[in-house]
Formats: C-alpha cells, structure tokens, sequence
C-alpha cells in the first residue's frame, strides 16, 4: 500500500541536507532530472536519488508517494517551464505556435525526462493551466466547442508525440544517433534512380531535412487546417 503524501506545511525538512540545502519539491525534481540527464532512465530511483540529495531514501516519500509519482512532477514542471514567459496576444494562430515550439523546446531540453513522462497525464497544475490556456485560444478565437476541444487534442498529442519521438533520437548514445544521422547520406543518397526513381529525385532534399525535426512542418499544417476551418465557418455564418 503506497505511503500517504505528508502534507506541504508539515513535511519542509527543517535542517539541511548533507549538500547544504533544504529539502524541496523543486529541489527533488531538479536532482531528478539532472540523474536522467546523467544516467538515463535506469538511473533514476530512490536509493540514488537520496544519495544525490545527501538525505535518506525515505525521506522522499515525505514528498512523493514514488518514483512514478515523482515522474509525474517531472513531467508537469517541464510543461510549467513551457508556459514561462507565455501569454495569449490576440493572435490565435501565433499564440498556439509559439506555445507549441515552446512545449516541443522545453521536452528536447531533457530528453531522458521527455522519454520518461511525455506519454503521461499528470493532472497536476502546469498541464491544467496549458490545458485551459489552448481551450481559451481556441474558444476566444470563435472555434465551437467540439472543434476547439478537437483541434486542442490533436495540438497536445502532437508537440508531446514529436517531443518524444525527437527525445528519443536525443536521448541515444553519441554514436549510435550520429550513424543513424549518417543513413540518409550513405544509403539513400545513393540509390539509383533505375530501382527508385523517387528516393533518388529527391535525395538532396532527404539528406537536407530528415535528421531535423519535422514538428514546425507538422505544427504549421495543423495551423493552417484549423485557421481553413475558422474562415469556413466564418463564411458560413456570413461574418
């Protein structure tokens, strides 16, 4: 049975730790994407983590019912990290985009982390304020509702999906993303034209984009079916 969460006023660690430093939140959660940084997934658990922090283990449970609870937290103070700096300015279109490079950005900066938690709903207060910040976008711009919930769906789904799949690649040992890198100018870009005669047509442009990222392309096409349907319904209604 997992161990109930101290409440925050009760569970502030009154000396420092061994390291100096007062035990926190933020200062697990900084410890603890500094270890996946470091050492990957399989790096993170209690036993080092408490190590990192000069504190005993179990002390972390003062703070975290667990590992996946503290994945949790992880994972929305990256969103939070997103949202820093962040505010609507009227334009729907560039509000959500800069939003979107902003979500995108935050994961790439950890990529362990990303891995880690971009598949998750966190429910914590970060997710919730992005969550209501692109329904607001969306709603204030004139979408109906069942569109503006729509296209919030595929805009999450899509700077997380990116973030990890990009993360991923990221995340790889130096060698291993650098020879995946090299695979477009090895192998493609020598294919002849006789046997695939479109690889070949477009090989240059191949071994020009394919180790970048396609999320601004896909963020853009996504923008630009949403802002279609807007003029659409706009038309409809005659304003």
């Amino acid at each position: 049975m997992a161990k109930p969460v101290v409440a925050e006023n009760e569970r502030r660690r009154r000396r420092p730790t061994k390291s100096g430093e007062v035990l926190s939140e933020r200062l697990i959660v900084d410890t603890a994407l500094r270890m996946l940084r470091e050492h990957g997934n399989a790096g993170l658990t209690v036993r080092r983590l408490g190590t990192a922090l000069g504190a005993d283990p179990s002390t972390l449970y003062r703070y975290f019912r667990g590992i996946d609870d503290l994945t949790l937290a992880i994972g929305d103070v990256l969103v939070g990290r997103a949202l820093e700096g962040w505010r609507a300015r009227g334009d729907w279109r560039a509000d959500l985009r800069e939003l979107g490079v902003r979500v995108h950005g935050a994961y790439l900066a950890h990529p362990q982390a990303a891995v880690l938690t971009a598949s998750r709903v966190t429910g914590r207060a970060h997710e919730i304020a992005a969550d209501e910040a692109v329904l607001g976008v969306l709603r204030t711009a004139g979408f109906p509702d069942a569109d503006a919930v729509r296209i919030y769906h595929a805009f999450i789904d899509q700077s997380l999906a990116f973030a990890a799949l990009d993360a991923a690649s990221l995340a790889l040992p130096e060698a291993a993303r650098r020879a995946d890198e090299r695979v477009w100018r090895a192998t493609y870009a020598r294919l002849p034209a006789d046997t695939h005669p479109h690889i070949a047509a477009t090989a240059p442009l191949l071994v020009a984009r394919m180790n970048d990222s396609a999320y601004p392309a896909a963020l853009d096409m996504l923008l630009d079916s949403a802002a279609w349907q807007l003029r659409s319904l706009r038309g409809t209604s005659g304003s």
